[in-house]
């Protein structure tokens, strides 16, 4: 694609960026197929080739308004153009400097500010999203699960050892899950236990910055995200294995802390090496030998993959290898590529849209009548969830339950 941005705008580095993803898009048009904005509203502009055409246009001066916003507003940041696309553009990085330059150019009405800001101050800050789940209990997905005696006095063995943080993992905790569903993270201890893992925990207020990111609060994320990176390369100074996430979404954002870090020179390789030790939990375990968690009883389940997790991360069919490995009859799923709805606080902003995404989703996903839905996310499992008395779980809560057959002490 040819581009024409001005002089002043390519001497920053945000203008290089723009402009050398810009050149890369050849209009194939290929995107269009896997957009599910697009498929709905068959509206070029709701297309990654036409949000790339407005960001284009506001980037070399043009006039811009709201509605160009608003068309980037219905973007997902699903990322399946990415996957698709045959030259590799880096769309989600273009979308993040164009939204930033159109907020700037044409200013969101006061309410759609005052929104965006309650959303980040009452999702990251824990007392105050505790306390709402307290007053509104229905909004829990789950409650904590009880780990029995045996469970307790493993993770008190491996707690115990001399070299305790040396055979750590660190989880990363999440900012909502806490709260909503308790037993995604007591199940991954668990498992985790059962492999030979000491597990250490992030405090609830140690968000990955996703939610500030995607909200208009890009200087508040990259606070969160620096002090992250501090606290991280200490655990990783006293000999911590790997930093895990059990959300794909915050495992996203983690392994992009490198390129928001990258023109930060006291920050830039210290976030290397934070993404160089993230992994996540579904890739990590693939590593590890998973004998004692055999599981062969041929449960029916379908997975739902998170655009987080096999388009952002790249990470296709890691979990369903996982789960068949372990003996679980995985189905497949019809048009799996395409995003649920959930996306963030997309169905919150987007509930139209984000409803019939969810209504496409949950067809496919109930094709073969599966016994229990699981993903590997906690804001697909509660947008999927308000659609269907299908239980939905996180697929790691699977593994929890099965029997362990020789518990571990040491860790490959």
């Amino acid at each position: 694609m040819q581009t024409h941005l001005p002089q002043d705008l390519l001497a920053t580095e945000p203008g290089q960026t723009a402009d050398k993803i810009l050149r890369s898009c050849v209009h194939c048009g290929f995107c269009l197929a896997t957009c599910p904005t697009y498929g709905l509203l068959a509206d070029e502009l709701d297309s990654p080739r036409g949000r790339i055409y407005l960001i284009k246009s506001a980037l070399e001066g043009n006039p811009v308004s709201g509605e160009s916003l608003t068309h980037l507003d219905r973007c997902l940041s699903c990322r399946a153009c990415e996957t698709t696309c045959p030259s590799g553009v880096k769309y989600a990085h273009l979308l993040e400097i164009g939204r930033e330059a159109i907020e700037h150019a044409s200013p969101r009405a006061f309410w759609q500010r005052a929104l965006r800001w309650g959303l980040r101050k009452s999702l990251t800050t824990p007392m105050l999203f505790n306390g709402l789940i307290r007053l509104l209990p229905f909004l829990r997905h789950s409650k904590a699960l009880k780990f029995s005696v045996e469970a307790l006095v493993l993770q008190q063995q491996l707690a115990d050892r001399e070299d305790a943080v040396r055979h750590s993992v660190l989880l990363v905790s999440g900012c909502v899950q806490p709260a909503l569903a308790p037993n995604i993270n007591q199940a991954s201890i668990k498992v985790l236990n059962k492999l030979g893992f000491h597990v250490l925990q992030t405090p609830q207020s140690a968000c990955c910055g996703a939610i500030e990111h995607h909200l208009s609060g890009q200087a508040e994320a990259l606070e969160k995200i620096k002090r992250n990176v501090e606290q991280w390369c200490a655990y990783l100074d006293q000999g911590g294995q790997a930093i895990l996430s059990n959300a794909s979404g915050c495992g996203a954002m983690l392994k992009d802390y490198a390129h928001l870090l990258r023109n930060d020179c006291e920050y830039r390789a210290k976030a290397e090496r934070v993404v160089a030790a993230t992994f996540d939990i579904s890739e990590f375990l693939l590593k590890q030998d998973l004998s004692p968690l055999t599981h062969y009883d041929n449960q029916n389940i379908t997975f739902h993959a998170p655009c987080s997790l096999q388009h952002g991360q790249k990470l296709q069919g890691v979990v369903e290898t996982t789960l068949r490995k372990l003996g679980y009859r995985v189905n497949p799923v019809q048009d799996a590529h395409l995003c649920c709805g959930s996306a963030g606080t997309y169905s919150l902003l987007q509930p139209t849209l984000a409803k019939q995404l969810r209504r496409q989703k949950l067809q496919h996903l109930q094709q073969d009548d599966p016994e229990v839905i699981v993903t590997a996310n906690i804001g697909c499992l509660l947008h999927l969830q308000k659609g269907t008395q299908t239980p939905v779980k996180h697929w790691i809560e699977l593994l929890s339950e099965a029997k362990c057959e020789q518990p571990r002490h040491d860790p490959l």
